[in-house]
């Protein structure tokens, strides 16, 4: 009886030792360290202090003209809110306030009077939403088109391109042709 045992239990312990083996190593393989791919955290918070605020020159119709600062990442928005706010005059369709901002960037903010032709005339390529509802005939409805039409074409090139805006027509045209000036 030994003798017949004598090989399996040989086997056994075998297989036993073998499965003990894999067991350590796949514990060894597993339970192991891994790199991590973060920067120390003395290179993190060198890159933060650099990239933590912007300086921009604000310019125009904003409460406080000058040099702000601003956390990055910012818009232009955040750049006027910085400068005190926009003055009642701002004409602020005249810039993208969602906008993103670069340090050592130049934001104007021009005012009504500024945007106004010497003429009196208005620049339609300039104005925002309020500005075209001082035009003769122009209601808050077609000042919109107008500026959509502007926002998605491009500014004006003379004053007949107006007539692709839907709502005006010729008569329109005539009565905007000496109210509005188109560089």
């Amino acid at each position: 009886m030994i003798q017949e045992s004598g090989p399996l239990n040989r086997l056994a312990i075998s297989v036993a030792i073998g499965a003990l083996v894999l067991a350590g190593a796949a514990g060894l393989w597993f339970g192991r360290s891994r790199p991590t791919s973060a920067p120390p955290p003395a290179l993190v918070t060198e890159v933060r202090a650099e990239t933590q605020t912007l300086t921009v020159h604000v310019s125009g119709a904003v409460a406080r003209p000058g040099l702000v600062q601003v956390p990055s990442p910012a818009r232009v928005a955040d750049v006027i809110v910085a400068a005190g706010g926009a003055l009642p005059d701002a004409v602020l369709g005249s810039v993208n306030l969602a906008a993103s901002v670069s340090d050592g960037q130049h934001i104007q903010i021009l005012s009504a009077a500024s945007v106004e032709a010497p003429s009196g005339k208005v620049a339609i390529n300039q104005v925002d939403v309020k500005g075209l509802e001082a035009l003769p005939g122009v209601g808050p409805v077609l000042a919109q088109r107008i500026l959509d039409y502007r926002e998605a074409h491009g500014p004006f090139d003379k004053v007949e391109d107006l007539l692709d805006v839907p709502g005006i027509g010729e008569s329109k045209l005539a009565a905007l042709r000496d109210a509005v000036a188109v560089p």
